[in-house]
């Protein structure tokens, strides 16, 4: 469970913070504006509160101290920009998402390494996506993949061992490195190599196969 921070009530912020809090976690919406608190319908679990995003005060009393991910998903770039920028530099937060409308803004974004997703494709479920594999798992993004790193969680198999061609699927998903949790060996693994329970392993996911591939990851 995170405590995650959605700023912007629109379309794809009130969708992406209701299914933050359908899968567990504690979620506080921001909007300048207390009508769009609306779109949360009356099902939503979280809190909400009124005020400007990137105001450390109204950041503070969303409980950003405690903060696990925030997702700045306004519809105005430098307004996300500025959301991100004091969330990770003033307070530290291990995971900001910020939502690109502008392309021509795309290289500020990489330059500050603030992860961002296009608004030119933008669905809710790409910002979900990237905040489930965001519990200290989250590398870089490439396109539709994402690069991954995470203590192998086996617990759910038999023998607690797995072949790395058990875990790779076509063109889908792909096990880049692996090291022992003792620190004894590390490696470029085949299909064959064999991974056990609490390995460190780095691996590149589809999308689309997050979610699956997350029970493999230690929490």
């Amino acid at each position: 469970m995170s405590n995650v921070i959605v700023i912007g009530c629109g379309r794809v912020g009130s969708q992406l913070s209701n299914m933050l809090s359908d899968n567990g976690n504690n979620v506080c919406c921001i909007d300048r504006d207390p009508e769009a608190f609306a779109n949360l319908g009356r099902n939503f679990n979280g809190s909400t509160l009124q005020g400007v995003g990137f105001d450390e005060d109204v950041l503070v009393r969303a409980g950003i101290e405690d903060c696990d991910v925030l997702a700045a998903v306004t519809q105005y770039d430098n307004a996300n920009l500025m959301c991100a920028e004091v969330a990770s530099r003033l307070f530290d937060v291990p995971h900001v998402i910020a939502r690109l409308y502008n392309p021509d803004h795309e290289r500020a974004y990489m330059q500050l390494g603030i992860d961002y997703v296009c608004g030119t494709s933008l669905v809710a479920e790409d910002i979900f996506s990237k905040v489930v594999s965001g519990h200290g798992a989250h590398i870089d993004t490439f396109g539709e993949f994402e690069v991954l790193r995470f203590s192998l969680d086996l617990s759910r198999e038999e023998k607690r061992t797995i072949r790395v061609s058990e875990l790779e699927r076509d063109h889908e998903i792909r096990i880049i490195a692996f090291e022992r949790k003792d620190g004894s060996a590390s490696s470029i693994p085949t299909s064959e190599s064999i991974l056990y329970h609490g390995d460190s392993v780095m691996a590149c996911v589809s999308h689309r196969l997050i979610e699956w591939f997350s029970r493999y990851m230690l929490d």
